[in-house]
């Protein structure tokens, strides 16, 4: 049964004291939910297949018990444990198509081609620092890369339960919205995909899904049939039903951005006056401009 459970996050883990720590809780939020949102369009654009795309943001909740959340920028790291992913499934992906797409997504003018095109140093400079990050990220796993996903046990579970036996297109309802619950769940700040096990978040999307569609359920206590206690269910029907107010607040500090940067935080921790020490400061001005310097350099 080792293939259908994942090695969760233990407490030490999740309350290590790190910069991260220091971080507000709401910037933290915010990171994960907008990288583990890039990550998302990226494998899109990619056209990768969806569980791809799924194991690398739990690759990259995984890293981020590790090293911390501000080790490197943010599409950087998103995009090296993309590749990461995509490189030891079926579906492996170019270094070149992946930092087309991450250059296209980050670009401030995606209808302008000009804004998004890379120069051959600026590839290079972008493909250095994803081959190194992602020595890193594997190093940060303990080259652990499997990761089970609760997405086919939630279909089994709908066969069980008898949902697409009932009439109409609710079954199909209640199977897509239990689809689309298991995907929002990625995104989570909560990293509910690191503190429970695929059988219960399969379980707990059915929940959500059955209500939201008004299919009854079996009245007896249905879910501990599936390995899932009640206190958990209700933990978890409550964390995923919460992304909606993360997006909310972001939408609130960030505005309509598809993305942040270290230095998008580092500007709001300076409002907020919160100092994490060096550790977690960004690459300040002096840094990015010699960086900004080798690649014109490169370009000459």
């Amino acid at each position: 049964m080792s293939h259908l459970s994942n090695p969760l996050a233990t407490a030490e883990q999740l309350y290590q004291k790190t910069s991260t720590n220091a971080l507000p809780i709401e910037l933290q939020d915010s990171i994960r939910f907008y990288t583990a949102r890039l990550t998302q369009a990226a494998g899109i654009l990619l056209r990768l297949p969806q569980d791809i795309t799924a194991q690398a943001n739990v690759l990259l909740f995984r890293y981020w018990l590790v090293d911390g959340l501000l080790e490197h920028e943010f599409s950087d790291i998103s995009a090296a444990t993309l590749y990461l992913t995509a490189k030891i499934s079926a579906s492996p992906r170019s270094l070149r198509s992946i930092t087309n797409v991450y250059a296209y997504l980050l670009s401030p003018t995606p209808s302008d081609p000009e804004s998004y095109y890379l120069s051959e140093s600026s590839y290079i400079s972008f493909r250095n620092r994803l081959l190194d990050i992602e020595g890193h990220v594997i190093n940060a796993l303990g080259f652990n890369t499997h990761v089970a996903l609760p997405h086919p046990l939630a279909v089994t579970y709908l066969q069980t339960l008898d949902v697409f036996s009932l009439p109409g297109n609710k079954g199909k309802d209640v199977a897509k919205r239990t689809i689309a619950y298991l995907n929002s769940a990625l995104l989570s700040p909560q990293m509910l995909y690191l503190t429970h096990q695929p059988a219960s978040l399969a379980t707990a999307a059915i929940y959500l899904a059955a209500r939201e569609i008004r299919v009854k359920m079996p009245e007896v206590e249905w879910w501990e049939v599936f390995d899932c206690e009640r206190e958990e269910l209700g933990f978890l029907v409550v964390g995923m039903g919460s992304l909606e107010g993360v997006a909310r607040r972001g939408r609130e500090v960030w505005g309509e951005k598809g993305w942040i940067s270290r230095e998008d935080i580092n500007g709001e921790l300076v409002k907020l006056g919160v100092n994490i020490g060096n550790g977690g400061q960004v690459e300040d001005e002096e840094a990015q401009m010699a960086r900004l310097l080798d690649e014109k350099v490169g370009d000459a």
